[in-house]
């Protein structure tokens, strides 16, 4: 898998995900302590979404980030984009999953006309893409200036004391829950080789400046091993 790029990449992504579709939600909470749902509730809190404004949730997945975006503001209109069926399949069953618009699409390549959105969302998106760049230009393509963008990701652990657990519950406990919860222990061998091989958070911080956005902050989670930016797009390219 580290070797793989670009469409061969996106194509081994795309099949991972499809088997662990039906596993995903629950190994989310259990390698997070439940702490994932906090995290997209923030993401949420961080775009301050209005009534009639307009949401994309890229990567959406089984539908966290954009039903929690209509839980909070029922008036927003959402759209979850991701490119797994089994995962926009989960998604459009879920409670309250008639109040958004699910459309099964690359998030490198967004069907959608340019300066058509208020705000963007993603989460654990970033970290699986085979280009950051175009990812987040897409963002920004489809944002209305001074449209909001945030991501939550996991991130390389900084160095500190609590490093070696941090690496023994990534290079131990995940592959281990992967193996019994989801019968897939490559899928879960694959999250921390991804995660270690991502940007830290300052990096990303800085990429997404150059990108065009602006007021980028960053808080990390889970001893810093999850980190949420958000910003504002600059004006018009």
């Amino acid at each position: 898998m580290a070797d793989l790029e670009g469409e061969a990449r996106a194509r081994y992504v795309r099949r991972m995900f499809g088997r662990i579709a039906r596993r995903y939600d629950l190994l989310n909470r259990l390698m997070s302590a439940g702490q994932d749902r906090r995290w997209r509730s923030e993401v949420i809190r961080r775009i301050g979404l209005k009534p009639g404004e307009r949401l994309l949730d890229v990567g959406c997945g089984t539908g966290d980030l954009a039903l929690e975006a209509l839980r909070r503001q029922p008036r927003a209109r959402v759209v979850g984009v991701d490119f797994s069926l089994p995962m926009l399949a989960l998604a459009r069953r879920r409670k309250g999953a008639d109040g958004a618009a699910w459309v099964l699409a690359d998030g490198l390549h967004l069907p959608f006309a340019r300066e058509s959105f208020d705000a963007a969302v993603s989460g654990f998106l970033l970290r699986n893409v085979s280009d950051v760049d175009l990812a987040l230009g897409e963002q920004r393509r489809l944002l209305k200036p001074g449209g909001r963008i945030a991501c939550l990701d996991t991130t390389p652990p900084p160095p500190t004391w609590f490093k070696p657990l941090i690496e023994f519950h990534l290079q131990r406990i995940i592959p281990w829950l992967g193996r019994w919860v989801a019968g897939d222990p490559e899928a879960y061998n694959y999250l921390p080789g991804s995660t270690r091989r991502f940007l830290p958070a300052e990096a990303l911080a800085q990429r997404m400046e150059h990108l065009g956005f602006r007021g980028v902050v960053f808080v990390r989670r889970m001893l810093g091993t999850v980190a949420l930016h958000w910003g504002v797009r600059e004006g018009r390219a």
